[in-house]
């Protein structure tokens, strides 16, 4: 399995016509990495993050079918995975050389990996695997469910840390060029909500177009990261820049 980690794959690809189309990130080498390993021309399959919401799932299949024809990989199909077809995941999985684990809600989406029991079924799995987001997150052995819908912070009910998958020890965070400004429930939610809830903890944050690439039994960094542990936080990478970790 080569496994990317990523918060957003994706990047805009400007046209001659002034048009603004969105394909697979070329920052970071990830176009070039995400290839290598699969022919083109091979299945794809896009395991959901809210399995009931179909009308989400089809727009999300048919802007993903985009990214690989504006990026200029040929799929021969990209199949969504959700309520309507998890009882074909395992022959799906056989079928395909490339899983894409969506974006989306965390714990919703490890309800739904928990209950097609996907982490019995990927492992082995000898193809590409890409978490977005969400999916990126719910990869770890255990997940760190940061809050981020309105009331999840006071919640007490509401659980941090859930079981993954086991692909990969690391806990990532998304979006960070984003959620570091951001006020949730009245209060930061880095300084106050997650710097508190990494005691004990490694967390790493990646902005869009950083990925961690595993593979061969290592992980490696690509691009701007910041490393949050023990209520502390430290810029690890760049843009441009690797590290092993």
């Amino acid at each position: 399995m080569r496994l990317f980690l990523t918060s957003s794959p994706c990047s805009p690809y400007p046209q001659e016509d002034g048009r603004i189309l969105y394909g697979y990130s070329k920052e970071n080498g990830f176009l070039e990495r995400f290839c290598q390993g699969w022919e083109p021309g091979c299945q794809c399959v896009m395991i959901s993050s809210d399995p009931g919401d179909f009308g989400h799932n089809d727009k999300m299949r048919g802007e993903f079918e985009g990214f690989f024809q504006i990026s200029g990989i040929p799929v021969s199909r990209l199949v969504m995975v959700d309520d309507r077809n998890e009882g074909d995941l395992s022959r799906l999985l056989s079928e395909s050389s490339v899983v894409i684990l969506a974006g989306g809600h965390v714990p919703t989406q490890n309800r739904f990996f928990r209950r097609i029991k996907l982490k019995e079924r990927i492992q082995g799995y000898e193809g590409v695997v890409m978490g977005i987001s969400a999916g990126t997150m719910n990869c770890a052995d255990t997940v760190y469910a940061q809050p981020e819908l309105a009331g999840e912070s006071l919640d007490l009910e509401y659980q941090r840390f859930l079981p993954g998958l086991g692909l990969t020890g690391r806990m990532i965070l998304p979006h960070y060029q984003e959620t570091r400004d951001r006020i949730l429930d009245g209060r930061r939610l880095m300084e106050d909500i997650t710097y508190g809830d990494s005691v004990g903890q490694e967390f790493y944050a990646l902005v869009d177009g950083s990925y961690v690439l595993c593979e061969y039994g290592q992980e490696t960094l690509y691009g701007e990261a910041w490393k949050i542990w023990d209520g502390k936080i430290e810029k690890v990478c760049d843009k441009g820049e690797k590290i092993a970790l």
